[in-house]
């Protein structure tokens, strides 16, 4: 019962860690022109998050936590470069690119470590409350 705040906190920190890894492997490929789908381009990858109801607190007082419930791939068509010596390039010259945006991925990672500093606060926060009641209930 006391240490379910933890919990709140912990299954935040694990969903933006996880968020955190796909952005940095979306940067990491973002111009990979083979190797994705079918040979094609790296496709960029997305977290989708899900809120898991705990009700161990009792009646009236549920729980939030949060959880990775799948990893998608973005549907957003690929871009396309002119670049004839590519070995990727078609009979025109254009290559398919992967659909990543180097400045939407930093604002989504600038997003994200906001989001796992906010989770820490909070789970130190419990941590501290919690040492201090047991520093009360010890006098």
């Amino acid at each position: 019962m006391y240490f379910e705040g933890l919990d709140v906190a912990m299954s935040g920190l694990k969903a933006q860690r996880v968020r955190m890894d796909l952005i940095s492997s979306n940067l990491a490929n973002v111009n990979s022109t083979s190797g994705g789908e079918n040979g094609g381009p790296y496709r960029r990858k997305l977290p989708v998050f899900e809120t898991i109801l705990d009700q161990k607190m009792g009646p009236g007082v549920p729980l939030s936590k949060v959880a990775v419930k799948e990893i998608i791939k973005d549907d957003a068509p690929f871009k396309i470069k002119y670049d004839p010596a590519n070995p990727d390039a078609d009979e025109n010259g254009n290559v398919q690119m992967p659909n990543i945006d180097p400045m939407r991925e930093t604002v989504d990672m600038i997003s994200a470590i906001r989001s796992y500093e906010a989770n820490l606060t909070a789970f130190n926060t419990h941590k501290e409350m919690l040492v201090k009641s047991l520093e009360i209930l010890r006098v």
